[in-house]
């Protein structure tokens, strides 16, 4: 075997390792400046741009995907880190299974396999997993698989990782109204008892407070039927990085630009209060 000429790695190690340590530098100093004690408790994120990603690099969108689970590892290591307590990840919509079939199917084999391989990492790092949606019209396999990190998570105290998958907010809103109006024809409560605090208990999310932040990737200014009811008083932050790229210190501006913002739930500057409802 030949060897590189010589200063072949001195030409580029340094400029690497300086360019490295710009980028760790920068997230530390980001980080720095975020205020713990003003964190929010739920932060829900829709990671979108995987498709434009691979595109742009003249690659199949499926690859995109496949890149994107390196994020969700990142953002999912830096919330533990920091302390989020909550973090919903819009994985894949009612929606989505209208997209091509070979796609589809990627996307369910790459879930699978995904969560077969990070279920111990969960445990270990003291995450619990969550999943909301349309469950039943995952395949099997998908469903055997989150069941069983669902069951080894459960007893974790620490991050909570909500997945969304084949999630349609419009429907679960649906869902809940048909439950309530059942139950006011069963004669098991009546329709004036019904209030933000009773509804909220019949969405999929009832064991969770709602998000104060969500997050949109790449670009686009769209909720798209993602957690309609419960991102009523969320700050929301857009950015253009596609969600492959999105890593810690995109995080932690986003979280940055939230504690620059102040929530005053319909009420003046001076009005605010600290004791807001759980699920606000």
């Amino acid at each position: 075997m030949l060897s590189p000429p010589t200063g072949y790695f001195c030409t580029f190690a340094h400029p690497l390792k300086d360019l490295a340590g710009f980028f760790v530098t920068n997230v530390m100093d980001i980080l720095a400046k975020i205020d713990r004690s003003r964190l929010p408790k739920h932060v829900a994120i829709i990671m979108d741009g995987n498709g434009r990603w691979a595109k742009e690099r003249g690659e199949d969108r499926v690859y995109g995907h496949y890149e994107g689970v390196v994020s969700v590892r990142d953002i999912v290591n830096a919330c533990g880190e920091i302390g989020i307590q909550y973090l919903t990840l819009y994985a894949f919509s009612a929606e989505n299974w209208n997209r091509p079939k070979e796609e589809v199917n990627a996307l369910m084999e790459l879930l699978v396999n995904t969560i077969r391989k990070e279920a111990d990492e969960l445990k270990k790092n003291n995450v619990r997993m969550h999943v909301i949606g349309d469950l039943a019209s995952l395949p099997e396999v998908c469903q055997k698989e989150m069941q069983e990190a669902i069951s080894m998570t459960a007893a974790n105290t620490g991050l909570n990782l909500v997945l969304a998958l084949s999630y349609s907010s419009r429907l679960e809103i649906t869902e809940a109204a048909k439950k309530l109006a059942e139950k006011v024809a069963k004669g098991e409560m009546k329709a004036e008892e019904i209030n933000d605090k009773v509804f909220h208990q019949h969405l999929h999310t009832a064991a969770f407070p709602d998000p104060e932040l969500m997050i949109r990737t790449s670009g686009e200014h769209r909720i798209s039927n993602f957690l309609l009811y419960q991102l009523a008083y969320a700050e929301l932050y857009f950015t253009n990085v596609n969600w492959p790229d999105f890593r810690k210190n995109n995080l932690y501006e986003a979280l940055l630009d939230y504690q620059q913002r102040e929530r005053r739930f319909g009420k003046t500057s001076e009005q605010i209060q600290t004791n807001t409802p759980e699920h606000v």
